[in-house]
């Protein structure tokens, strides 16, 4: 009879492992999360994104990122795509969701059970070799008891990480194309400044020229040279920013080596033709946006954590300890063995900390991610309504310089020539009205430069992945390449 319980006692323990919870298989495939994320990418930005996890993946990238960049002129399209393609950072951020998806899967993992073997009397002459053996396995049984909580915790951070690698990788779109915004409108500057630069080394040559005849003062020479060393200073720094804007654009890529053998394009896109508002912007922006969704799995989060804290508040450890116990003694010259079962339940007494202290903290915990969500809410009405304001508004402003302010320094700069081939207006009048045609012509092209930067802007305020998420394309024209060779 004593035999029969051995089986009971062992299997007991391992009963209670049995009834552990199945794994998910969206834990446990390969580029857990993946799927969904990149389900998530294309319809709101129109690009594909990848993860990249074998040495062979990283080759075919590297092939069409070279492809795409290499002695090319490249849009502000082809430039979101490359850094999706290749900035390591965005790996790393995909590479966090699989470690969230490790972590599901380690919770629903039951825990083992622990076993320890024991002989007493090593070496006793009378009974041979030991004089008993103690076996036992320990099995936490509030580790079965709470697998479902600790579970559904672990699968709503699962699901914030894929959330949060997508507004991560919507921001890494914002973030390149508006450096792609800045890098051509500050080589598009320094195209301005150069034939504001020539037509000041013009000037300043026929002050020098005026001056030897006598016909200029002192004053007057000074006054065009100091304009025209004013205007090398602002063409090197305006040569510099462009440089460094450039540099950001290629930071953002991942770009290095024979990879940054690549331009950008001399200007801006031109204006289209019109742009309306956007119909319930506030509406789009609370289906879609990323950072609320994350915000809401916090509280859901929250919500399986205080019903974990609430299963154990009294009791934080519970273990079933079952076994035997083999004894050994010699008596008439015969040796007699005695089996004995053990089972032992070891836990803690609640006595001083009976957990009210821990049901609090979940209590304010939740209560502070309820709050947190309901200020994302109000956040993301306010920053669609403002990116959407400020996309009409740079619009506005930008066709006022096309439009108005351009085309009457042009007039000024025609009816001045006219004037001067009359001999009626002299030389240096003339170039004035060629430099603040020149300024008109900067001025108009920053305005366009804030309008596809607010057009960036408004896309994601919609989608998610601005600075007030914590990218993606513009809504409406697509930027293409500019006129000239580029940079």
């Amino acid at each position: 009879m004593r035999v029969s319980k051995l089986p009971l006692v062992f299997g007991f323990p391992l009963i209670l492992g049995a009834c552990a919870t199945a794994i998910p298989g969206a834990f446990t495939e390969p580029k857990a999360g993946f799927a969904n994320i990149a389900s998530q990418i294309t319809p709101a930005i129109g690009k594909r994104t990848v993860f990249a996890e074998t040495q062979a993946e990283n080759e075919i990238l590297k092939k069409q990122v070279h492809g795409k960049v290499h002695q090319k002129t490249i849009s502000a399209d082809t430039a979101v795509q490359v850094a999706l393609l290749n900035n390591r950072g965005l790996q790393a951020s995909y590479a966090n969701v699989g470690l969230s998806a490790a972590e599901a899967w380690q919770q629903a993992t039951p825990e083992n059970p622990v076993v320890s073997i024991g002989i007493l009397g090593i070496g006793a002459a009378e009974l041979g070799v030991y004089r008993a053996i103690e076996g036992m396995i320990a099995t936490n049984i509030l580790d079965a008891k709470t697998r479902k909580q600790r579970v559904a915790l672990a699968e709503v951070n699962f699901r914030a990480a894929q959330l949060t690698a997508v507004n991560d990788t919507l921001a890494l779109a914002n973030q390149t194309r508006q450096a792609w915004i800045n890098a051509v409108a500050a080589f598009e500057v320094v195209s301005y400044l150069k034939q504001a630069k020539a037509t000041s080394d013009a000037g300043s040559e026929l002050a020098s020229k005026l001056g030897e005849t006598g016909a200029l003062n002192k004053a007057g020479q000074a006054r065009e040279h100091a304009f025209n060393a004013e205007l090398a200073g602002q063409l090197a720094q305006a040569r510099l920013n462009a440089t460094r804007a450039k540099e950001d654009l290629t930071k953002l890529m991942g770009l290095w080596g024979t990879e940054v053998d690549y331009n950008v394009p001399d200007a801006l896109p031109a204006l289209p033709r019109s742009v309306g508002r956007i119909s319930n912007v506030e509406g789009k922006a609370l289906r879609n946006r990323v950072d609320l969704r994350v915000a809401k799995l916090g509280l859901e989060a929250q919500a399986a954590a205080f019903e974990l804290t609430d299963q154990t508040r009294l009791v934080t450890d519970l273990e079933l300890i079952a076994g035997f116990e083999t004894e050994r003694e010699a008596e008439d010259g015969e040796t007699k063995t005695e089996t004995t079962p053990q089972v032992e339940l070891e836990f803690a007494i609640p006595i001083y900390d009976t957990g009210k202290a821990r049901m609090r903290k979940a209590e304010l915990m939740y209560l502070q991610a309820a709050n947190v969500l309901a200020e994302r809410a109000v956040n993301v009405r306010s920053e669609a309504r403002g990116a959407e304001s400020s996309y009409l508004a740079s619009y506005k402003i930008a066709r006022h310089y096309r439009d108005v302010l351009v085309p009457l320094r042009n007039t000024v700069e025609e009816e001045g020539l006219l004037s001067y081939n009359g001999m009626i207006t002299n030389t240096f009048e003339l170039l004035t009205d060629v430099r603040e045609k020149l300024s008109a012509s900067l001025e108009a092209a920053n305005a366009k430069r804030e309008f596809f930067m607010a057009q960036a802007d408004l896309t994601a305020a919609i989608y998610g992945g601005g600075s007030g998420s914590a990218g993606a394309g513009g809504e409406g024209a697509t930027l293409a390449a500019g006129g000239g060779a580029g940079h």
